[in-house]
């Protein structure tokens, strides 16, 4: 098999769990992700299968999509339910008084890293460092909020959800806990789900209990997202026969023969490269120097066509 399985992960499984379920599954060995999830998270994790696994550090799509909820008044030290409480504190907060903070969340912002991440630090994970109780100082992070609203917001129970769409390496745990010192009372994150990932929607995704179904009947391949999935924000380009083989070969193909020559398309720009019956043969990169359109990743064998 090969394409992706799109999972919508329980809580309790780490992001390995589902791989490996997916993998006994399946039968498929060569497997492979696009992000972890925290175990109590839940969500949309994409596994990569068969050649799809050599997609993993070509995604162009890393933004996500979450909703959580969350605790005023409370905070813990992983910043979520899970960890041990760390401070207690009476909350009077209104939805405006929340509605009035989130435009500070929003946009290019600075994050540092919660202890509990898999953060590498001087070569050490931040989480094994926590786990024995030490604590060191992190470096802030560049990450992008595009959207975050406020689903919900109960004042008796000072709780609430909020919807985040954000860029790679966002901690929604981190922004939630920067909410609360904001507010002055503190805030720990209750729930997480993430639904967007790669571009894939909780509407693609299968339940473990789902995937067993379809391999037991055998009709798992059908609900198997393409690589080419993985790539839907690149234009696609379609080449002659000759040129498909050439591709796949690893020879660059001049762009003056191709479909590109009425194309002002910039230098290094990525093309998603289709052969004329539609079969996606991998990803092409313009070089206007050379005039050459060249394989950046093939994902069709050299006996292709």
């Amino acid at each position: 098999m090969n394409g992706v399985i799109v999972i919508d992960k329980p809580q309790g499984f780490t992001s390995f769990d589902v791989i490996a379920v997916v993998r006994r599954l399946t039968g498929q060995r060569k497997t492979g992700h696009t992000g972890t999830l925290d175990p109590n998270a839940t969500g949309v994790l994409p596994v990569l299968l068969g050649t799809a696994t050599k997609a993993q550090d070509l995604i162009p799509d890393h933004d996500k999509r979450y909703v959580a909820d969350f605790r005023l008044g409370l905070t813990t030290d992983t910043l979520d339910i899970w960890g041990q409480e760390k401070t207690r504190a009476e909350s009077h907060a209104s939805r405006e008084d929340v509605l009035a903070l989130l435009p500070k969340f929003k946009g290019e912002i600075e994050q540092v890293p919660p202890m509990y991440s898999a953060v590498r630090q001087n070569g050490q994970r931040l989480y094994d460092l926590a786990r024995k109780g030490m604590e060191v100082e992190r470096k802030t992070r560049k990450v992008t909020v595009y959207e975050l609203e406020l689903l919900d917001f109960d004042e008796e129970s000072q709780t609430g959800r909020l919807e985040i769409f954000c860029s790679k390496g966002t901690y929604v745990r981190t922004l939630i806990d920067d909410l609360g010192t904001a507010l002055g009372v503190g805030a720990t994150m209750t729930a997480l789900r993430r639904t967007r990932a790669c571009g894939y929607t909780l509407s693609d995704c299968l339940t473990l209990e789902e995937l067993k179904a379809l391999c037991e009947s055998g009709s798992a391949e059908d609900e198997l997202r393409s690589v080419e999935s993985l790539f839907a924000s690149y234009d696609p380009v379609t080449v002659s026969d000759a040129q498909a083989r050439r591709f796949c070969n690893g020879g660059a193909l001049d762009l003056s023969r191709t479909e590109l020559k009425h194309r002002d398309l910039p230098d290094r720009e990525i093309l998603r490269v289709k052969d004329r019956a539609g079969v996606f043969l991998g990803l092409g990169l313009i070089d206007r120097e050379s005039s050459l359109l060249k394989v950046y990743k093939s994902f069709r064998s050299a006996s292709h066509a």
